[in-house]
Formats: structure tokens, C-alpha cells, sequence
């Protein structure tokens, strides 16, 4: 088993990838920082971590489009806890699956809110303290729909073609530091991202997996993980990962 005894910090934390992303780095040694909007969750989860592995955890319980509380919240930090190694910028969601023409304007701005621009706020909160230190690892969440455009999903593909090219901005602004930046763009994944998107339809979410083995958080949060490990002359710039029965957003083998 590979060990890590940094400090890392996970966005969207209470489930799904976040939380799988929080057990790898936890069984590694690391200790974590969690955010996401629903203490309960994160308080849970901290007692687990603690309990399977001696885990230190300090819980932010905060709304990342909220910008005030989430420059706060990082700032505030005490010393022990802000030299952050690792930034996993997992939070995100997509909502609806309307044509742009029929679109809700509420959900574009959650969207651009939360995959967008609180994905810069971490980074402008957190890289130069990395700069300062000469270690650092930034693992953006992007997604196929990076890659491309589906019908029905132009905000949603808009917000991780953004994801995309600020990761590829970033690893350029940084060359010549030791600061490692990754984007990890899977496919279908079975968490909670389609019952949000279906605004709680779960049996409208099912059918979104069904027919196919999806990937799990597990296996994301498995190569998060391993990216975050190698050797610090090594960046793995871009992964793309998908169920060997996709081939594309539109193109899925089912039974």
C-alpha cells in the first residue's frame, strides 16, 4: 500500500467520488480537509476516517458558489492546517437535460457556479501557498462531456470544456514550479450526479446505468489517488476513463 501523510483538501466530500476520494487518501495516512454543504454527511464521514484509520479531519460545511464563505473558510484555516498538498476540486453537478432553447437559467447559473467558478476560487485560495512551499498537486474533476457535446447538455459540456482549458491554463502558469496539476475525465460513473440532474427522479436516474457494468467513485477516486502518488517529476496531465462498454457520451453498449 502506498502512503501519503499530507495534507489534503476534497471538494464535495459527502458523497460520491469526493467521499471514495477521501477513503483512498485517508488509508494512505493523509489527513483531510472536507467540504461540501451537508455537515451531517461530513460529520459522519469524519467519525469513519477516524475510526478505520486514525484520520484527523477538520469539516467545512459551506456552499462553494457561496465565494465570501469559501475565501473565509480557507483563509481562516489554522497554520497546522493550511499548507495544503493536494487540492482535489471534485465539486460539481449537472442539471437538466433540456434543449439550450427550453433551458432553466437557474440551472445554468448553479452549473457555472459551482463547476466553474468555485473551481477557480479554490485555486486561487490554495496554489500560492503552494508555489511558496515547492510542493503541490491540484487534481481537477472533469468529465467526457469536456471532450465533447451531447443534445441537451450544452451548459452542462460548456461548464467541463471550461474545467478543461483552466487545467491546461493552470499547468502552463505553473511550469517552472513544482506544482503538478491533473484533470481525471471520467464517463458514466453510478453516484448521485443523475438523481441531481433529474431533480430526484430516481427511476428516470436508474435508467441512466442500466444495461451496463458503470464505473464506480471507487474506481475515479482510484486514480485520483494514483495520480497524486507518483513521483514528483511525474504530471499526469489529462485521464480519460470510461466503462469498457462506452465508447462516448452517445455511443453505450447495453444489454
Amino acid at each position: 500500500m502506498i502512503s501519503f501523510h499530507g495534507t489534503v483538501l476534497v471538494t464535495g466530500a459527502s458523497a460520491g467520488i469526493g467521499a471514495a476520494c477521501t477513503r483512498a487518501f485517508s488509508a494512505a495516512g493523509a489527513r483531510l480537509i472536507l467540504v461540501a454543504r451537508r455537515e451531517e454527511r461530513l460529520r459522519a464521514l469524519a467519525d469513519e476516517l477516524r475510526s478505520q484509520h486514525d484520520t484527523e479531519s477538520r469539516v467545512l460545511p459551506l456552499d462553494v458558489r457561496d465565494g465570501a464563505a469559501l475565501d473565509a473558510a480557507i483563509g481562516d484555516l489554522p497554520e497546522a492546517w493550511s499548507s495544503i498538498d493536494v487540492l482535489v476540486n471534485n465539486a460539481g453537478l449537472g442539471r437538466g437535460l433540456d434543449p439550450l432553447h427550453e433551458g432553466s437559467p437557474d440551472d445554468w447559473e448553479a452549473m457555472i457556479d459551482t463547476n466553474v467558478k468555485a473551481l477557480l476560487r479554490l485555486t486561487r485560495a490554495v496554489v500560492p501557498g503552494m508555489i511558496e512551499r515547492g510542493r503541490g498537486h491540484v487534481v481537477n474533476l472533469g468529465s467526457t462531456a469536456g471532450h465533447e457535446v451531447y443534445p441537451g447538455g450544452a451548459v452542462y459540456c460548456a461548464t467541463k470544456h471550461a474545467v478543461r482549458a483552466i487545467t491546461r491554463g493552470l499547468r502552463m502558469d505553473l511550469l517552472g514550479t513544482p506544482v503538478r496539476v491533473t484533470s481525471v475525465d471520467p464517463g458514466l460513473v453510478e453516484t448521485e450526479f443523475s438523481q441531481v440532474r433529474f431533480g430526484g427522479d430516481e427511476a428516470r436516474a436508474a435508467k441512466v446505468y442500466e444495461g451496463l457494468q458503470p464505473l464506480t467513485a471507487e474506481d475515479v477516486a482510484d486514480v485520483v489517488f494514483f495520480a497524486a502518488t507518483r513521483p514528483p517529476h511525474v504530471n499526469l496531465d489529462t485521464v480519460v476513463m470510461m466503462p469498457t462498454a462506452q465508447a462516448s457520451s452517445l455511443l453505450v453498449d447495453r444489454e
